[in-house]
């Protein structure tokens, strides 16, 4: 029996599993796939919104402004990386300028500092190889950005450090309500819980549904993005956006963390929760708008495509709300949802406190996480240390993004724990780099092997059906 069950192990489901975990109740985290941080999560623009864009008064403005304040102590906690770049909007005629007076005078309203109006000049001063057409722009400095599934994978990790239970493959089938609590049942088995919390994104309406609610309706909305190798990630250093429209914030252009450059999305309203696939057309419109924004980008470097969902819901806002007792919704969660995670997750803690649950604060509760090593990153002397501690930092297995066999090891052992090649790749960026895990997967395959226990044919790329190779990956003859 469990106190909470929270149905949904993306970033807003990992951030509010962290956030009970700091109370002395029992919580667990209920997850369909086979990893966190598997769905919107891990297919987004990675930007921390400084919030001008949502309209005063909804909980989008709200939570994206509450949420871009909190976001840099919340990775420096988490041990993720951050970095306040800043947004720049752009204009192309005198009507895109007026949009932009409108997004300073919504952004001034919900509370966003330091934005302001810039002449192309002042525009070009910044980012220099700005499209020819640009003519105008809006610098909201607090934009910011991060990778979003890192934020995830060490939200749920600091949860589960603190207490909180993960269950994998736990798809959510039936929910029924006896004697005031919960049963949620499914392939993956059964758990009784007090009080049920929804964070199931593309398939929140249909979570909903099962105590009866139908008052929303979520569509997929795919958006496909280029990543170029990070010799490009210098081209620009803020986040470049174009107007929005209503479709959503557009193309935009962005240094990534990790020192790729990223483009897209776009935005197509599907009906199949489950298709990521890109299409020719989808990505044309990426490389056209990208180089009307951004001049100099470099195709040839593009080294993957790939396309995430969001959970568009029918309101216009953030769905927040209880539509049966002892059970809270948090579903609609697009854009700025990223932004929002940290500052939602207290906001429901206070909803369940309103709804009477006993939240009584842990003595030992520890917010902090230590960061992944990465090698790549260390000092001459730091890369000594770790060696000296562990032999396997000696041995590089990806060439592309100089990740050891001592990271992934690290990334193996530590929650929440991964189980095929693409959990690795999250945590440590092997496969990430040029050759796209061309070199280094047969190793990541024998290393995983190894640490869970199983034949290499049985390792998978990303759970499922997913094997690698159907024998032996050195083509051994059985």
């Amino acid at each position: 029996m469990y106190d909470i069950a929270i149905i949904g192990a993306g970033v807003v489901g990992g951030m509010l599993a962290r956030e009970l975990s700091r109370y002395t109740i029992k919580t667990v985290l209920l997850e369909r796939a086979e990893d966190v941080a598997v769905g919107a999560t891990k297919a987004n623009s990675a930007i921390v919104h400084a919030g001008f864009d949502a309209l005063p008064g909804t909980l989008k403005a709200r939570f994206n402004v509450e949420g871009s304040r909190m976001m840099e102590g919340v990775c420096r906690d988490l041990g993720v990386k951050y970095q306040r770049n800043g947004s720049l909007v752009v204009g192309f005629s005198d009507d895109d300028l007026e949009t932009l007076r409108e997004l300073l005078a919504r952004g001034e309203k919900n509370g966003v500092p330091g934005m302001r109006l810039l002449t192309e000049k002042e525009a070009r001063g910044l980012e220099p190889n700005l499209g020819d057409g640009v003519k105008c722009a809006l610098l909201a400095p607090s934009g910011a950005i991060l990778c979003p599934y890192e934020l995830c994978i060490s939200a749920v990790g600091c949860a589960m450090d603190n207490g909180v239970t993960l269950r994998l493959s736990f798809p959510v089938e039936k929910i029924e309500k006896c004697g005031g609590v919960y049963e949620l049942s499914g392939r993956g088995g059964s758990v009784s819980a007090r009080y049920v919390i929804n964070c199931a994104g593309v398939y929140s309406d249909d979570i909903a549904a099962m105590v009866g609610d139908e008052s929303f309706h979520i569509t997929p909305r795919r958006g496909e993005y280029m990543l170029l190798d990070r010799e490009c990630g210098g081209l620009v250093s803020h986040t470049i956006f174009r107007c929005p429209s209503k479709m959503g914030k557009g193309i935009l252009v962005s240094p990534t963390v990790d020192g790729n450059l990223l483009l897209g999305p776009t935005a197509e309203d599907i009906k199949d929760k489950e298709d990521t696939s890109t299409t020719a057309e989808g990505l044309a419109t990426v490389r056209r708008s990208a180089t009307e924004q951004v001049s100099k980008i470099d195709f040839s470097k593009v080294i993957t495509s790939f396309a995430g969902l969001r959970a568009k819901g029918d309101t216009g806002d953030f769905i927040i709300n209880s539509p049966a007792e002892s059970f809270i919704n948090v579903a609609g969660i697009e854009s700025p949802g990223l932004t929002s995670a940290p500052a939602i997750a207290k906001y429901v803690v206070e909803f369940l406190r309103d709804m009477g649950a006993e939240l009584a604060e842990k003595p030992d509760y520890n917010p902090k996480r230590a960061p992944m090593p990465h090698f790549r990153d260390m000092t001459e002397e730091e890369r000594r240390e770790a060696i000296a501690r562990d032999p396997a930092f000696a041995r590089v297995i990806c060439r592309c993004e100089t990740v050891t066999e001592g990271e992934i090891l690290e990334a193996i052992r530590r929650n929440p724990r991964p189980s095929d090649v693409d959990g690795i790749k999250r945590r440590t960026r092997s496969t990430m780099g040029r050759c796209q895990g061309g070199f280094c997967t047969p190793y990541i395959v024998e290393i995983l092997a190894r640490e869970l226990g199983i034949p290499e044919d049985q390792v998978t790329k990303s759970g499922g059906s997913s094997r690698i190779a159907a024998d032996d990956l050195r083509g051994t003859e059985k």
